[in-house]
């Protein structure tokens, strides 16, 4: 008797499958500014095709640019401007013999490390518009004397975007080092999933925190693989879903290819 509620079978299963087939709408943001989609170069996309089913699904969620980002991290990642661009023409002719019709650029995510500080004095280094850099730290050990290197990146000409500063647990009980880094002009960028709990609570409730200051400048998606995609799209059923929308975030200021 209690069928008007819960439906019968057929029709349970066909307003699951509707669900699972609905995408987040993100087109208030225009640009993801952090992604990994260069097939074969780091830990994110390994084929054309994944490359492909990715930047596929981000513009079903209603991006309409795409700055795909890289990792250049010497030890484990020794990427070049040379290979991620060589790369970019690989992905962006996939693209178009799949017919998926969207604006692909690259940058990159550099680790800060000696190798950074190196080519920060002999490159010129790809950023995701203008002069603005996007670095990343390691995710086990507090850089030492963090300031002092995002002075020195400052002094090269870049601004620097921090990538995920909710991801470094060694700053999460001193989370005042973010408004002292804003006051020195980096900028911070939020991984959308992380708002989901998908690094952990902690991560979470960090990533909170900072959007309810004000200290994010720019949201990306920092997305690797298909799970990272189904996380993102789970982003719009939280409640804070509504708060991102009338977030002021910078990323619809990056400018189309």
């Amino acid at each position: 008797m209690f069928s008007w509620l819960f439906g019968s079978k057929n029709k349970q299963g066909k307003n699951l499958q509707h669900a699972e087939a609905v995408k987040a709408d993100f087109s208030f943001l225009g640009t993801d500014m952090h992604s990994h989609f260069i097939a074969g170069i780091d830990d994110g996309a390994q084929t054309l095709g994944d490359s492909v089913s990715l930047i596929r699904n981000m513009q079903e969620m209603g991006f309409k640019n795409i700055v795909t980002t890289p990792h250049i991290k010497f030890d484990h990642y020794p990427n070049t401007r040379e290979t991620i661009l060589n790369g970019l023409k690989e992905v962006q002719q996939a693209l178009h013999e799949n017919g998926v019709h969207i604006p692909v650029r690259a940058a990159a995510e550099y680790y800060i490390d000696d190798h950074f500080m190196q080519i920060l004095e002999q490159e010129e280094l790809l950023t995701i518009q203008g002069n603005e850099l996007l670095v990343e730290l390691s995710f086990m050990f507090e850089p030492l004397g963090l300031n002092e290197i995002m002075f020195k990146i400052q002094t090269k000409g870049y601004q620097p975007i921090l990538a995920h500063p909710e991801r470094y647990s060694f700053f999460h009980q001193k989370t005042e080092i973010f408004e002292q880094l804003k006051s020195r002009g980096v900028m911070l960028q939020l991984n959308t999933i992380a708002l989901t709990g998908y690094y952990g609570k902690k991560v979470k409730d960090v990533a909170e925190e900072l959007l309810s200051k004000g200290l994010y400048d720019y949201c990306g998606s920092d997305m690797h693989h298909p799970r990272h995609a189904e996380t993102l799209n789970k982003v719009a059923s939280l409640k804070i879903f509504e708060e991102l929308k009338r977030y002021p975030f910078r990323n619809s200021r990056i400018s189309a290819i």
